[in-house]
């Protein structure tokens, strides 16, 4: 379908940047375009947030969010003496030369020490437009990682600049990343640089490499799920747990013989313990108990030997199994 624009309408015009129709329809949502237009209209004129929702139908908490989003994004940028209000005659931004910091050259990071406690940068929205303009690999990444995660904060647009700049994580390896997040439901700033921080060290900066490693990582999480599930927890396992889960699977252990040890623990001392259920997986596998029916099997012969009090033949299964309860 075709059409043609009403040239009855066109008495009185006003530009539009090309940047808004080639980069961000998709990615501003509807306040923000409705914001704008109503900016662009009265360029020039000092505006406050109760006037432009009046006129725009958008509530005035988000005006203020809305003017931000068109700041970091290089449309607009508000006049010098226009007044305190968020919305204060902002114009089109035009190009400066700012003393905004540029991202530092890839090959200066590797002598850099990976810290999740060292200093982040707390760029201006002018800052990171400017930034934006000169690295085409954040205004990409900032595009893509919209579209994931929604508008981007101030914060959050920080940090990707920190993980792109300081720990030298390439644009599709830091993309994902975030989308590995995003499927853990763990999308906050500090989780996704401390992840960002272990990838630095470990040299995990090729798209290749980063899929590998995600993919491990969702194998040790739904790994840990399966324990959540099995020993009835109401909560997510702790540091130290997470350390023990991850020996579990390493070593290989069934689900079955996880939860029944856990039933073992439950029986012992009525309690959820990770310590006392892996003293428990460790004395099986060291007395080559490897499946819960050979397990029952040396228990029933164990109850059988004590109830009968006989002298005969020590059975080699039933004398394991009579190491593995002198342990407890």
């Amino acid at each position: 379908m075709e059409f043609t624009v009403n040239n009855g309408v066109w008495g009185t015009m006003f530009g539009v940047p090309c940047i808004v129709a080639d980069n961000f329809l998709k990615l501003a949502s509807e306040e923000q375009i409705k914001v704008l237009i109503y900016i662009l209209r009265h360029s020039g004129k000092i505006s406050s947030d109760v006037e432009i929702a009046l006129n725009t139908g958008v509530s005035a908490d988000k005006i203020s969010d809305a003017l931000l989003f068109w700041q970091q994004a290089n449309v607009i940028s508000p006049q010098q003496g226009a007044g305190t209000s968020s919305a204060a005659s902002p114009s089109i931004m035009q190009p400066a030369h700012s003393e905004a910091p540029l991202l530092t050259d890839k090959s200066e990071v590797s002598a850099v020490s990976y810290s999740p406690e060292a200093k982040r940068p707390n760029h201006s929205g002018s800052e990171i437009a400017e930034i934006m303009r000169d690295s085409e690999d954040i205004s990409e990444l900032f595009k893509i990682s919209e579209s994931m995660l929604g508008t981007l904060r101030n914060n959050q647009m920080n940090s990707l600049i920190w993980i792109y700049d300081y720990l030298g994580l390439k644009k599709e390896v830091i993309v994902t990343l975030i989308a590995y997040c995003i499927k853990i439901d763990k999308t906050n700033p500090a989780y996704i640089e401390k992840i960002a921080c272990s990838w630095a060290e470990n040299d995990i900066n090729t798209l290749s490499s980063a899929q590998e490693e995600v993919q491990r990582l969702t194998s040790s999480h739904d790994f840990a799920d399966r324990i959540v599930k099995l020993f009835e927890m109401n909560r997510k396992p702790s540091s130290r747990e997470r350390e023990v889960i991850e020996q579990w699977q390493k070593a290989g252990y069934s689900s079955e013989l996880m939860h029944y040890a856990y039933e073992k623990t439950i029986e012992q001392i009525n309690k959820l313990s990770f310590a006392y259920i892996n003293k428990i997986l460790i004395s099986w596998r060291e007395s080559g108990f490897n499946t819960v029916k050979k397990i029952k099997e040396a228990e029933e012969a164990y109850r059988s030997g004590k109830d009968k009090h006989t002298n005969s033949p020590a059975d080699p299964e039933l004398e394991k199994y009579k190491q593995f309860i002198n342990k407890f």
